[in-house]
């Protein structure tokens, strides 16, 4: 008997202001997606914002509940899918996670996101947004054939693809605030980091391999 891991890719509705601006225009109610790699739903792995109203201060992060149930909010509506994973592939997908963990060369893909709905993915050199971290962890994963390279695959795109395996659709419920990630960063700040996020990516772009 082969022995088997599982991961779990989180489908979040995405309570922020731009998860509400998303679903007026895409009406798909899914707006942001982690992977989690045990059972407890605790460790929420993905590319997303550092501060609650930091949008551009961004990159490899472990989200936990309270990332995305905060302030009034109580609970936030997950999609959860689990999928079973070999050992070997298990070991490959920690190997990944630690690597881009262990790099802070790593940053986040805002043109990856943006251009999504005409480009369909646009790799960019030790760039991820969570649409392609995910999708690459599902690649590793082996537990579904993927038709086209993993930055291609949008949010809903990852919903279809792993459909067959059903999904667990529940509330996660905030166990406290996090006052370091909801401290508010001013306007200078945003913007420095918005500049310098954007210089990063066009100096990728331009002369990175991807």
């Amino acid at each position: 008997m082969i022995e088997q891991k599982f991961i779990y890719v989180v489908f979040v509705k995405a309570l922020t202001g731009l998860g509400k601006f998303s679903r007026m225009f895409s009406e798909y109610e899914y707006t942001h997606i982690a992977v989690s790699l045990d059972e407890s739903l605790e460790d929420f792995i993905t590319f997303s914002r550092k501060a609650h109203n930091a949008p551009f201060m961004a990159g490899f992060m472990h989200e936990r509940r309270e990332h995305y149930a905060f302030g009034e909010h109580k609970k936030v509506k997950v999609k959860v899918y689990r999928l079973p994973v070999s050992l070997v592939k298990f070991g490959k997908i920690q190997d990944y996670i630690r690597k881009i963990e262990e790099d802070d060369a790593y940053i986040f893909n805002l043109y990856g996101m943006i251009t999504m709905p005409l480009l369909h993915g646009l790799p960019i050199y030790k760039a991820h947004n969570c649409m392609s971290f995910v999708s690459k962890i599902i690649e590793l994963s082996g537990a579904v054939r993927m038709k086209k390279p993993f930055y291609k695959y949008n949010i809903s795109d990852m919903d279809k693809l792993l459909s067959g395996f059903g999904a667990n659709v529940f509330y996660l419920e905030k166990r406290r605030e996090d006052k370091a990630y909801m401290k508010k960063v001013g306007l200078i700040q945003n913007i420095r980091a918005f500049i310098s996020l954007n210089g990063k990516l066009i100096y990728r772009l331009m002369f990175k391999e991807k």
